[in-house]
């Protein structure tokens, strides 16, 4: 069998039940109440003066003895002394207030003595979950008395009519202060959204009304996911957008050029493997188009005498004098056969170029070794030195910079030619060598019997 017991509660809801009952017993001080749905009593300050009485006190400011600038808690649960200065709690006051209809009365005492008062009929504030939103307010009236001297003073108080707010000075409609999502507890923002458990629809509220779009899905390359206390679609595995539509960044310039740009820029890539963020490099669409360049030299006011660390990031600006980076070089490479082609003009003025179709180097821990070159093609050999002999000698060599040796000379290349390079013992093209080094030395950027002034090392597709 089942038993069932109630105990009918030992506290008054509100101050005006105890004025009502035995009003002779009752005098303005501090009392316990539990209004309906409150799970415990609290104290209140009660004042009963006047022939009505019965007014429960949500607010005291006295003499500044209690700091009233506090966070959204203190406001929640109350603080302050009840005989002094204090504020009830918004916790208690929403209880309060939605038991039944109360008026609220505000009565303030200016610098000069005067006592305003204004009242509204029908005070009301929402719960937690709507963060104690001012939900009603109903018929105003206010006075104001004269002060000790018997001179009236006028005073000014600002009052927003029915269906309007406050915010700051200005008052609102309604509508503008939000909306009231129930599914989610949650307040939206005017113009901000919610987007539901599961990511199946997405609401948006504007002029106080949520309107839904129950189309919103996420993306085949998006998952559901909570960030920052923002529940929406979030873009994965590389892919960028808003969740709904999600893309790939281009593998290189190759694929920005099939997307239909044709100018020589700079663009955002992200190749296969590449762990990081999408990266700049330098577009020549020029001869077929999609060029992706890592590498450029112009006039010399790039150092590239440098270390490895240096030439594993990149440096310089893409829009002029730089190395892109043996790190992206590598992951390029690497994610499918790619041509190379280099654009030198020698100190006369005369352009020449060489092309390999199958150009790929290792990562790091080969030490970006030149692995393949493939076939040449160009106008950039001789008949001392035909098939691209100059890159070619350099073919199965690592790479190697002033502070790391790894050629097969039996000292550092890169420092006796003051440069960085695939270095064997040592070089038919160092490239990266002194810009400013007189036009027959070997330290110059140079391609076997060409000292170039100009060098400009592309890929592509």
């Amino acid at each position: 069998s089942s038993f069932f017991f109630y105990q009918q509660s030992n506290y008054r809801r509100e101050i005006a039940e105890k004025s009502r009952s035995n009003v002779h017993l009752i005098t303005t001080g501090v009392f316990t109440i539990k209004p309906d749905g409150y799970l415990e009593p609290f104290e209140v300050y009660c004042d009963n003066t006047g022939s009505s009485g019965g007014w429960t006190v949500i607010q005291r400011r006295i003499d500044g003895s209690i700091d009233f600038s506090r966070d959204w808690d203190s406001y929640k649960s109350g603080f302050g002394f009840l005989s002094q200065e204090f504020w009830l709690g918004n916790e208690k006051i929403s209880h309060l207030t939605n038991q039944k209809k109360y008026q609220l009365v505000i009565e303030m005492t200016s610098s000069n003595g005067s006592l305003i008062r204004v009242s509204y009929d029908n005070f009301r504030i929402s719960d937690a979950f709507s963060n104690f939103k001012l939900f009603s307010l109903g018929q105003y009236s206010g006075r104001t008395e004269c002060c000790q001297d018997g001179v009236c003073n006028e005073a000014e108080a600002c009052v927003c009519s029915d269906g309007y707010f406050m915010k700051g000075s200005d008052c609102v409609p309604q509508e503008q202060c939000g909306c009231y999502e129930s599914e989610g507890q949650t307040v939206i923002p005017e113009g901000g959204s919610y987007v539901n458990p599961g990511c199946t629809r997405k609401g948006v509220c504007t002029n106080g009304r949520i309107t839904w779009d129950e189309a919103y899905a996420c993306s085949p390359n998006a998952v559901c996911d909570v960030r920052d206390n923002i529940r929406q679609c979030y873009c994965t595995g590389g892919y960028r957008g808003d969740g709904e539509t999600c893309t790939r960044p281009p593998k290189d310039c190759q694929e920005i050029y099939e997307d239909g740009s044709e100018d020589n820029d700079i663009y955002r890539i992200k190749p296969t493997g590449w762990t990081g963020e999408a990266f700049e490099v330098y577009c020549n669409m020029t001869d077929g188009g999609g060029w992706t360049v890592f590498q450029r030299r112009v006039d010399g006011t790039e150092d590239f005498y440098l270390g490895w660390d240096s030439y594993k990031q990149g440096f310089g600006e893409l829009d002029h004098e730089f190395w892109l980076g043996n790190d992206k070089l590598s992951i390029l490479t690497n994610q499918k056969r790619y041509e190379i082609r280099i654009d030198m003009v020698n100190r006369d003025g005369a352009p020449y170029y060489a092309k390999f179709d199958n150009f790929r180097i290792n990562d790091e821990s080969d030490k970006y070794r030149l692995s393949q070159l493939g076939t040449y093609s160009g106008t950039a050999d001789s008949r001392s030195n035909p098939d691209g002999y100059a890159l070619r000698y350099h073919l199965n060599y690592q790479f190697s910079t002033k502070d790391s040796d790894n050629d097969a000379y039996t000292s550092n290349c890169a420092v006796y030619y003051h440069g960085a390079w695939w270095y064997k013992s040592c070089y038919y093209s160092n490239l990266n060598g002194n810009y400013h080094a007189s036009r027959d030395s070997y330290s110059s950027p140079y391609w076997i019997t060409y000292p170039a002034a100009i060098t400009t090392s592309n890929i592509q597709k």
